[in-house]
């Protein structure tokens, strides 16, 4: 059979990551399909939708939409919980973050430097907090989302804080999440795991 492949664009952040790492998490060899822009422009028509990333798996066809794609990984490979009201649970995680990205990303867009400031500003101040202690609640005991057990919520959440605390956003300070020990201690914990830490050390 061949291995699983995973295609999305060539960088290690967002949406193709998070399934990448629940590859690497699971311990499971998989195919990093890495493509430009333009080659997305001309392969996406064949994609169940006109977006990024798809899972292939040999004898069950193409996948689409993160979360399903990240649900069905985690269903094989013991990243999910099996209970509905726990996987009610690591759901809401991982909408959470998706409600995360949708604000921010429109920020992205912003060309005006004054304007773009204002509305990173607004969102730092009066969404982040509230999104914060929602997940501080989600997480419950932790150290992860499962307990002692890490799973496709965490990886999204470990993302999510790697990119606002890694300063590469203007607006949001790298510090904002130190007010939530139970996330930053989730993500610390994601980071360590042997087969994140490897990975990241060997990007430099």
């Amino acid at each position: 059979m061949r291995k699983p492949r995973v295609t999305y664009f060539d960088f290690a952040g967002s949406r193709g990551e998070e399934v990448r790492l629940a590859f690497v998490l699971a311990g499971v060899d998989f195919d990093d399909n890495r493509i430009s822009r333009e080659d997305f422009a001309r392969l996406k028509p064949d994609f169940p939708f006109p977006y990024l990333p798809v899972l292939e798996l040999d004898g069950h066809g193409v996948f689409s939409q993160t979360n399903a794609i990240l649900r069905l990984v985690g269903r094989l490979y013991g990243l999910y919980p099996s209970d509905p009201y726990e996987a009610a649970r690591h759901d809401e995680v991982m909408e959470a973050v998706e409600d995360l990205r949708h604000r921010i990303l429109p920020t992205m867009r912003i060309t005006d430097p004054v304007a773009k400031a204002a509305a990173r500003d607004a969102l730092a101040r009066d969404f982040m907090p509230l999104w914060g202690r929602g997940v501080e609640r989600l997480i419950g005991p932790g150290p992860f989302v499962g307990g002692d057990h890490p799973g496709v919520a965490d990886i999204k959440l470990f993302l999510i804080e790697k990119w606002i605390s890694s300063g590469g956003l203007d607006g949001f300070p790298q510090d904002m999440f130190e007010a939530f020990p139970k996330l930053t201690a989730l993500a610390n914990g994601i980071r360590r795991l042997p087969g994140v830490a490897s990975r990241y050390a060997a990007a430099g």
